[in-house]
């Protein structure tokens, strides 16, 4: 890959907001680089689903949810055993017998996955679409070059994700044990009782009612901190 594109997609990563717009900048530039293809989608794995997190202009809608629903289909084996699958002619293809006829519906002839490697080993690729057979034919080198620069945007990005997501679920958890402590005083300062036995009686209603433990202690919050409770 020249370095011009190597430059262009550096830059992508620092324009980029977010895992989402970098892929869209991805696949943008990947229908420009490769010959043949039409469309690109970036297939991630995301708890445990496959997922097409981003997909060029002109991606046919549902392609690759097709893939995911039936469990089958060449960015489906890319992501999940690592090999790359070309499927010159969609018309002659066995492998995937329901995708293939609605990728044919939709115009597509040809498909080009190539799997990427991206943090904790969950499953990845980049999939190139054609509209005439063998149209993908020679743009696989092409292709291969530049899933394997992708990888390196892509891996990044999902490991910024990754730590924001972290630093999400600590704020959260915080913010639970905050609001299940103010419940804990609110319950001593009215039942003249100790902070253990004031949470048992806590988790015990929560069980009753079936009510998260942190949701009923910001009821209780809320319901003390309220103009007309503090008139009472």
């Amino acid at each position: 890959m020249s370095s011009e594109t190597s430059d262009t997609l550096d830059q992508a990563m620092v324009r980029s907001s977010g895992l989402d717009t970098l892929l869209r900048d991805l696949t943008d530039r990947a229908v420009q680089e490769v010959p043949g293809a039409v469309a690109c989608s970036i297939t991630v794995r995301r708890a445990g689903r496959l997922l097409t997190l981003a997909g060029s202009g002109g991606l046919p809608s549902g392609l690759d949810l097709r893939q995911y629903e039936n469990g089958s289909g060449p960015c489906v084996d890319a992501a999940e055993t690592g090999a790359e699958q070309y499927a010159p002619d969609l018309a002659a293809e066995s492998r995937w017998p329901a995708y293939t006829e609605y990728a044919l519906s939709t115009g597509v002839r040809c498909v080009l996955a190539l799997p990427v490697a991206v943090v904790g080993g969950s499953g990845a690729a980049i999939n190139f679409y054609g509209v005439g057979a063998q149209d993908l034919g020679t743009g696989r080198e092409a292709g291969r070059a530049f899933a394997a620069r992708a990888a390196d945007a892509i891996d990044m990005a999902l490991r910024i994700e990754s730590r924001r997501q972290s630093a999400a679920d600590v704020r959260t958890a915080l913010l639970s044990r905050s609001v299940i402590d103010q419940a804990v005083g609110i319950l001593m300062a009215r039942e003249r009782i100790d902070a253990r036995i004031a949470l048992e009686r806590l988790r015990r209603v929560s069980q009753n009612r079936n009510v998260k433990l942190r949701d009923l202690c910001g009821q209780l919050v809320a319901k003390v901190s309220a103009p007309d409770s503090r008139r009472q």
